[in-house]
């Protein structure tokens, strides 16, 4: 249950974050 509700979670948090991280790499690329 533990690893289902971490899994979860962090596909929660992977899943929005996408964008933003995609943005701070690119920001983070063009440097």
């Amino acid at each position: 249950v533990e690893r289902f509700l971490r899994d979860s979670k962090i596909t929660e948090i992977y899943e929005g974050t996408s964008e933003i991280q995609r943005l701070i790499i690119a920001r983070e690329l063009i440097r």
